[in-house]
């Protein structure tokens, strides 16, 4: 692994399936699932890591039953409570993306605190995008923009519309994922960072969320390192005449 990413995102996928496959009910998958967060977290900071962001929950997932809605709440609730004195202490920074209006107000308060004590940390970064979607973070960016340049009185231009673009995005000031990771096999991006991922290499593995692991990580790290990343231009083979 000679250079390591300085920003990953992670689509967690397969918290289901894993409970399926163990004859268990799937509130038992998203448990795991949970510690798979915690772990994944520090592994990466170990390796060096700057920024992690997760895909906790997006804004489709109102529609899965109740009684599961119900439980990644309740397991929401629980990892805020419990990890935000153990990410203080371990100098990571928390933030959430996302729209907020739709969580209960006690799950908004511990977001708010978590973000509060954790602001000035710095070892890594971890973003958790809550009632989240990459379709809904660009309409508001943009309405955000338009407004924002009117206020201002900028006249509309490419160059001005782009770097107002980026600073009304929920992720503004974090640098775009140079890796997007899914578990469990699934190759799609699921409305996630739309805008960020645009120059994003895909890693797709099928281990299932609640299983991944550090050699997982490293797995995805090295093949982003064979990745030849051109962003639009010529491969370096390219330009040398190969």
């Amino acid at each position: 692994m000679t250079q390591i990413p300085k920003h990953i995102a992670i689509i967690m996928d397969g918290n289901g399936r894993w409970a399926k496959a163990r004859n268990l009910p799937r509130t038992m998958g998203h448990q795991r699932g949970a510690e798979a967060v915690r772990r994944v977290v520090k592994e990466a900071g170990e390796l060096g890591v700057k920024y992690v962001t997760l895909f906790g929950f997006s804004t489709e997932n109102w529609s899965r039953p109740a009684e599961e809605v119900k439980e990644l709440m309740r397991l929401l609730r629980m990892y805020l409570r419990s990890e935000t004195a153990e990410l203080h202490s371990s100098n990571v920074c928390m933030r959430v993306i996302g729209r907020r209006e739709q969580l209960e107000p006690d799950i908004v308060t511990l977001i708010e605190q978590a973000e509060t004590l954790t602001k000035d940390n710095t070892s890594i970064t971890v973003i958790i995008a809550l009632n989240y979607g990459g379709r809904q973070d660009i309409l508001c960016a943009a309405a955000k923009m338009a407004a924002d340049m009117q206020d201002k009185g900028v006249a509309p231009s490419y160059d001005a519309a782009e770097e107002y673009f980026t600073q009304n995005l929920s992720t503004a000031g974090i640098p775009d994922p140079e890796i997007l990771i899914r578990t469990s096999g699934e190759q799609r991006v699921s409305n996630f960072l739309l805008w960020q991922c645009a120059y994003s290499e895909m890693v797709f593995t099928p281990t299932l969320w609640p299983d991944f692991s550090r050699a997982d990580l490293e797995a995805a790290i090295a093949e982003f390192n064979k990745r030849d990343r051109r962003f639009g231009g010529l491969s370096s083979s390219s330009q040398q005449g190969g």
